[in-house]
């Protein structure tokens, strides 16, 4: 199991990525946390702006999958998209987040 994290502009955005990976399998489950505060450089720039992280449970076997739709969906051209495995954990949710995460991979909604 691994968990992925990805920053985003809004709840919004963060709330729509949830709810996409989890229809479409990607995640079995995904939280969204906000008052997050991120400073970061780009394009030669210290940026600082107010974020909301996406937190989402997924298989290793689905986290390729995952990260082009979430780069298919995000409004940033470079999201941050981190994933670290899960060393250990409820056997039973495990196997949740296996069976959940299992499957074809879903047409994407228009």
């Amino acid at each position: 199991m691994l968990i992925c994290h990805c920053s985003c502009p809004d709840r919004e955005t963060a709330a729509m990525l949830a709810r996409r990976l989890v229809e479409e399998r990607l995640a079995a489950c995904a939280s969204v946390l906000p008052g997050l505060r991120s400073t970061w450089r780009w394009d030669g720039a210290i940026q600082e702006g107010d974020e909301v992280l996406l937190l989402a449970k997924t298989s290793a076997a689905r986290f390729d999958a995952l990260a082009a739709r979430i780069v298919e969906l995000h409004p940033y051209s470079v999201p941050a998209v981190v994933a670290v495995e899960v060393a250990a954990g409820l056997p039973a949710y495990l196997a949740w987040v296996d069976a959940e995460t299992r499957g074809a991979d879903p047409v994407p909604a228009p």
